[in-house]
């Protein structure tokens, strides 16, 4: 009976340190693991997108652009990106009768940020930030002001007025995996002029890649994307 016990004390010693044992080794290599440094490539690839809000804003409005991306993947957490575009207007006021057109490119650099826990996840959340500026200049006509003194029509407008713009944005996306290279997202969008010259026909009614003139502006963009 002593004998009997005496076993079971020592196989019982011996089941504890095999477990103690086994615990330590998978707790250090699970402590090895996390702190395994993140082997991905540097460079991942390139994407090109396009907008579809701007697209469809100028086909049912009276404004808006056709704008392209190019993005840099650099170990799927930052994503320089330089967006080109052309912008246009070609707008009619009712009530003023003045009519006001304008087309130009205007480009936008910039870098996102991957903002998923996993940045190797096949979705993600950007926060980033653009600089943007165009060059452009647009005609204002108009059939003219009565002169209520005269009794005749005075020219009003002007043709071929210089303006510039530079303006940030800040840009949140939401992009999602569809199949293969595809991928579709949006992003919304804060845009804050930063400088612009004014001219002797005031500011202008809208400005290229920037949307209607102002101090500062909110939109969004539609992008369907394919990654090389």
């Amino acid at each position: 009976m002593k004998h009997t016990c005496i076993s079971i004390s020592r196989a019982t010693c011996s089941l504890l340190f095999l477990l103690v044992t086994c615990t330590a080794t998978a707790q250090q290599k699970t402590t090895g693991m996390n702190h395994e440094p993140d082997s991905i490539a540097f460079f991942r690839g390139l994407s090109v997108s396009g907008d579809l809000v701007g697209v469809l804003q100028r086909q049912l409005g009276s404004y808006g652009q056709y704008e392209g991306a190019l993005h840099v993947n650099l170990k799927d957490k930052y994503f320089p990106v330089v967006e080109l575009g052309i912008g246009e207007a070609d707008a009619d006021d009712i009530v003023t009768q003045l009519k006001y057109k304008t087309r130009a490119p205007y480009g936008k650099v910039g870098c996102d940020f991957n903002m998923m826990k996993n940045k190797h996840d096949k979705y993600r959340v950007y926060g980033g930030l653009r600089y943007a500026y165009t060059s452009f200049k647009y005609d204002v006509l108009s059939p003219g002001l009565h002169d209520p003194i005269w009794q005749e029509q005075v020219a009003f407008g002007a043709e071929g007025i210089n303006c510039y713009q530079h303006w940030l944005e800040g840009v949140f996306t939401i992009d999602a995996y569809i199949w293969g290279p595809l991928r579709m997202g949006w992003s919304v969008r804060y845009k804050r002029r930063v400088a612009h010259d004014h001219n002797s026909m005031g500011s202008p009614w809208y400005v290229p890649g920037y949307g209607k003139a102002g101090n500062s502006r909110l939109g969004g963009t539609f992008n369907i994307t394919f990654e090389i």
